[in-house]
């Protein structure tokens, strides 16, 4: 039984992985680097450990440090999150023969599926459609390689085996210029990976990138939770993801999904991951799995109603599958965007804080309202909790994480705290929304919120803490905690 859980992670999915296990009544112990220590994944755990320098190959990516603070800490389960050494086999392989519960796939099956033309060799037999390509790892010959491009066919594109993120990629159009990307590529890959294999497929020149959710369990149970599509991207990283994908039918998804789970129970699947497909003309071609949670979760969690996390926590629990494929009815449509903090000019990144924010109107049944994320890294210090109050200063509703907040909004006395409508209780405290961190943004103007009466109206922000003692999911200046006169409140969300 998992009762305390190490995140190998920082920042966002840290967060998001604490408000699943205390939804949960699961204890947490947060990982950290010198240079992290008061961010608010470290301030929230149960307990923290600190695993080197800033470096993360010193940090986050020392495997013998984070095994050594679960021993330390006497924890049940590590979780990886994304990034870093989530979809690392000999971390997963570490973890189990260490004792500990590795929450996620197994490692052989993070070994088979990492390596792309293994991942596409095992789908082939599987039935999976994949893109036509080289039969495994491009040879050092040059002979070989233009034969290949010409059997497939200009424009072909030359991928790392190891990668990922756009990188070690190059799109080839005609033979004159083949060797040359090809040694490119390798180079980056080599860089990038420290593995310089790349192999070769058929670029398609304007395909949609759609993947499919799956869910397995470690008794051979596994069921898919739809598409997202991924196809706004920019330098190869994804900008927008949708649940469902627009044009994709209910035929397309419950043939394609049909597909995955197949090829999932054939390789012993455990746990969530992410089937990869390019759709050009009506067809998916498999392009790679991602063995981990994904920073896209959200939108399947939202039209789903499946929390993937918790999902991750009880399948490792040893739980037989809850649901079938007939109890998965997608509902609504979800989006997410990521907005990148670059020069202008230059476009590199550029961190800081926000200093001004202008939301648009979102108009959901005839009702307006906005929902703002931040990056961890966008805020500007810890959370330093609040005092609440009404106009006089009375009925004080003291935070547990509080400081003094001369202007903070009321609790009506004798209520006790409690979410938005829909939400459940949870336990007192400070944590983030799904995204995961609280951001501050300074010069707000105007939101609109619904009260627990289910009112709604235009509200005034100043810059001052909001209040996040009952752990909801969404900014709420008109949540109970915030329902009585005062000033308005900067937003942390």
């Amino acid at each position: 039984m998992i009762q305390k859980i190490l995140i190998a992670n920082r920042g966002e999915i840290a967060l998001r992985i604490q408000r699943a296990c205390r939804e949960m009544g699961i204890k947490t112990v947060a990982v950290y680097s010198t240079a992290d220590r008061d961010l608010k994944h470290v301030l929230l755990s149960d307990e923290s450990v600190c695993i080197g320098p800033p470096a993360a190959s010193g940090s986050y990516l020392n495997m013998a440090a984070i095994i050594s603070a679960a021993e330390v800490t006497q924890a049940d389960a590590i979780h990886p999150g994304y990034g870093f050494l989530s979809e690392n086999a000999d971390f997963a392989e570490s973890v189990e023969k260490s004792g500990f519960i590795f929450i996620g796939p197994r490692s052989e099956t993070i070994r088979l599926m990492g390596g792309k033309t293994t991942a596409k060799a095992e789908m082939i037999a599987a039935g999976v459609p994949c893109v036509p390509g080289s039969d495994g790892v491009l040879p050092e010959d040059d002979a070989v390689a233009l034969a290949t491009a010409e059997r497939v066919g200009y424009p072909v594109i030359i991928k790392a085996v190891s990668g990922g993120g756009g990188r070690g990629m190059q799109v080839v159009r005609d033979q004159s210029e083949l060797l040359n990307k090809i040694s490119i590529a390798r180079t980056e890959a080599l860089n990038a990976f420290k593995d310089g294999s790349v192999f070769m497929e058929k670029f398609l020149e304007c395909p949609r990138h759609i993947e499919i959710q799956v869910l397995c369990d470690a008794h051979g149970n596994c069921v898919h939770l739809g598409e997202r599509d991924c196809s706004m991207q920019r330098r190869n990283q994804k900008v927008i993801e949708e649940s469902p994908a627009p044009g994709i039918t209910a035929e397309q998804r419950a043939e394609i999904g049909a597909v995955c789970v197949t090829a999932c129970k054939r390789i012993g699947y455990r746990g969530a991951g992410t089937m990869e497909f390019l759709y050009a003309k009506g067809k998916f071609y498999f392009i790679e799995m991602n063995t981990r949670i994904q920073v896209e979760h959200p939108v399947t969690e939202l039209v789903t109603g499946v929390d993937l996390i918790q999902a991750q926590i009880r399948i490792a629990n040893g739980e037989t599958l809850w649901l079938d494929q007939g109890q998965v009815n997608p509902r609504g449509h979800a989006i997410e965007c990521r907005i990148n903090a670059e020069n202008p000019k230059t476009f590199a990144p550029s961190p800081g804080e926000i200093k001004r924010w202008h939301a648009a109107q979102l108009r959901l049944d005839d009702r307006q309202a906005h929902y703002l994320r931040c990056d961890p890294r966008v805020g500007n210090g810890p959370h330093e909790g609040c005092t609440l109050r009404d106009g006089g200063g009375r009925n004080p509703h003291q935070h547990p994480h509080a400081a003094a907040h001369p202007q903070g909004r009321a609790v009506p006395e004798g209520r006790a705290p409690h979410p938005l409508p829909g939400r459940p209780a949870r336990q007192a405290g400070v944590m983030a929304d799904a995204s995961g961190a609280f951001g501050r943004l300074n010069g707000l103007t105007s939101t609109r919120a619904r009260t627990d009466k289910g009112e709604e109206d235009f509200i005034p922000l100043g810059a001052r803490h909001a209040c996040h003692h009952c752990l909801t999911a969404v900014p709420h200046p008109l949540h109970p905690h915030h329902a009585q006169g005062g000033a308005g409140t900067d937003l942390d969300v």
